[in-house]
């Protein structure tokens, strides 16, 4: 006995002829007709009176009716469920950041339109960012660089220059722009190895011939930030993390701009799952109005 001739049954039955029945299932009425006569021989059994045009069950086809129709109801529940929930989506959405700014601002969106998903926001180095979406620990992460290799589906949220910044009062520098190298002969508190900031920077220096040397090697950029507020030195952070903070001083590094991008990023392969495909297009509506506005970038223009 399989499914498909049972099914077959079951709407002829319901639908009190084989015509209608076809029509119900998109079907033609000989390959309906095929089916249950194939349960039929299959069990020795007449389920249908056929007359002329008109059937009607017989004692078995009654009986037989009555013992498959909760299967079928249960079956028209299970799709009624899974197509109601087709326009929800639910879940948990797990975030991993490392550089934050404007990624919040899509949460934010996100949260109002799928209020149903639950969201946790984690933070990291990029080395952290990627190594969680590997091991399928987060969902989405969130880089400080465009995304390297094919394994990952990227974002670009556009990009801001890397500032230094220190304790008001601390240096006289005579100007709110200042060359790496000058920096680089004071007190420098940097963030962790993995940091793509601290890389990018020491990328530059070197780039420059300039070596840096951390006074104070901290993890995360909070740390960084109220170490530097205490006096400890000088720190770096892209432009758009640097926010309002009273306590400090921007500075402009000279010459040709160090870009910190912001770039949400998943795996490939699981860009389909429904909670996730619904973040990245959130992303992707938000990076195409960051360029239309063009607030995409925030870097100043060469001369």
């Amino acid at each position: 006995m399989k499914y498909v001739q049972l099914r077959a049954f079951h709407n002829v039955a319901l639908a009190g002829g084989f015509s209608r029945a076809a029509e119900i299932m998109g079907l033609t009425q000989p390959a309906l007709s095929d089916q249950v006569l194939k349960l039929e021989h299959a069990y020795d059994v007449l389920l249908f009176s056929r007359h002329k045009k008109q059937v009607s069950l017989t004692e078995d086809g009654e009986r037989l009716l009555d013992i498959i129709r909760p299967m079928f109801e249960i079956e028209a529940r299970a799709l009624e469920f899974l197509t109601e929930s087709r326009s929800k989506t639910t879940g948990h959405l797990r975030v991993i950041a490392d550089n934050a700014y404007h990624v919040t601002e899509i949460l934010g969106r996100f949260r109002a339109n799928y209020p149903s998903v639950r969201i946790t926001l984690s933070t990291g180095n990029s080395q952290d960012v990627v190594a969680a979406l590997e091991d399928y620990r987060a969902d989405i992460g969130v880089l400080g660089s465009n995304a390297e290799g094919t394994r990952l589906l990227s974002v670009s949220l556009g990009a801001t220059p890397i500032i230094a910044f220190c304790a008001k009062g601390r240096h006289n520098f005579g100007s709110a722009t200042v060359p790496l190298s000058t920096l680089a002969k004071h007190p420098l508190v940097l963030r962790e190895q993995g940091s793509k900031t601290r890389q990018k920077l020491e990328d530059a220096a070197a780039k420059q011939g300039i070596e840096l040397t951390a006074a104070i090697e901290a993890e995360g950029r909070e740390a960084v930030r109220e170490i530097v507020a205490s006096g400890g030195g000088i720190g770096f952070v892209s432009e758009a993390e640097f926010g309002h903070d009273q306590r400090m001083m921007k500075i402009r590094i000279a010459g040709e701009a160090i870009p910190m991008e912001e770039t949400v990023v998943c795996l490939q392969q699981r860009a389909e799952m429904r909670v996730i495909r619904a973040f990245i297009a959130l992303a992707k509506d938000f990076a195409a109005t960051q360029v239309s506005s063009g607030a995409g970038s925030n870097l100043p223009r060469k001369r």
